[in-house]
């Protein structure tokens, strides 16, 4: 059963500047009491993924504003509700840049959680912005493009290109949207797991944005294009968290563990939770949308008050 949900105000925004960035923002009806928390979500997604989870309930923006933080949940740049970014453009770096400029509008301290693609983002968040955020949750986090692998590049012509990360193959058009395909969303999203509702696997697969070109070429790495973090000594000293699930073929303990390892040697306090050494076993890719995303939630909420 989901925590006992406060009254809430809600309001919208959209940050100025050549390109706009809306949010949704929660907090306790009374005012917060806590530090505000920034959600970004993945790819394929939007910050809605945050408010909703699949069978209903309200999603963690709701658990965490429950608690007494203000949540802001934006939409990347040229995704969703936010503005529109010319492909040519599109890049990390341009995500980075307008998430940075409505990071700059809220008050610290600021905690970050992030998701997947947005994880990659999240780390040169810090190192630009270390000033404001004071801790940052990477739930299933991309990592850097400092030590991120290409990938196996399997065939290739003007028009696409086919290739092979870790565990998954695509195909990708170097000038259109990747869209996740049935099959593709059985392997990465939901895998093995049992906590994802499966018979709402096709109202949920309906949800899913396409990723622009460029986004997924610098998330899979491809000609070294992953977004890094180009001063690693400014995430010295930061609190970070990674947060990793027992049946995300994508993100096998190894994986994460590393990111948190170079995370830890360039100087960020970093702690690793593996969801299996807390006897949370089954959980897939998309841990805030799962059944049990309200034990997750506390887990984070935990560590986000950890001295």
């Amino acid at each position: 059963m989901s925590p006992a949900i406060p009254p809430l105000r809600h309001a919208a925004g959209l940050t100025a500047g050549k390109v706009a960035v809306y949010y949704d923002s929660l907090e306790p009806a009374s005012g917060p009491t806590r530090p505000t928390v920034v959600m970004i979500h993945g790819g394929a997604h939007t910050g809605a993924c945050y408010l909703r989870t699949i069978d209903g309930r309200p999603g963690w923006a709701y658990v965490f504003a429950a608690r007494g933080h203000r949540v802001v949940a934006p939409d990347w740049p040229g995704i969703g509700r936010s503005g529109y970014v010319p492909p040519e453009e599109h890049s990390g770096e341009a995500i980075v840049q307008g998430l940075g400029t409505l990071l700059e509008t809220l008050p610290p301290p600021l905690f970050l959680v992030t998701h997947s693609m947005s994880g990659a983002y999240g780390w040169r968040l810090l190192e630009l912005h270390r000033e404001r955020i004071a801790r940052l949750v990477g739930v299933a986090p991309a990592p850097p493009g400092n030590i991120q692998p290409e990938p196996e590049i399997l065939g290739e012509t003007d028009r696409a290109v086919e290739l092979r990360a870790g565990p998954l193959r695509f195909h990708l058009d170097k000038r259109a949207p990747f869209l996740f395909d049935r099959a593709f969303i059985d392997k990465k999203v939901v895998g093995d797991g049992r906590f994802f509702p499966r018979h709402l696997l096709e109202a949920y697969a309906a949800s899913l944005q396409p990723i622009p070109a460029r986004i997924i070429f610098g998330r899979l790495n491809v000609g070294g294009s992953q977004i890094r973090v180009q001063q690693p000594q400014a995430l010295a000293g930061k609190r970070v968290l990674v947060l990793t699930g027992t049946n995300d073929i994508d993100h096998p303990r190894a994986v994460d563990a590393a990111t948190a390892q170079w995370l830890a040697e360039a100087g960020a306090e970093a702690d690793f939770i593996y969801l299996g050494d807390r006897g949370i076993t089954g959980n897939g890719h998309m841990l805030m949308l799962e059944a049990n995303s309200d034990e997750i939630a506390a887990i984070i909420l935990d560590w986000l008050v950890q001295p």
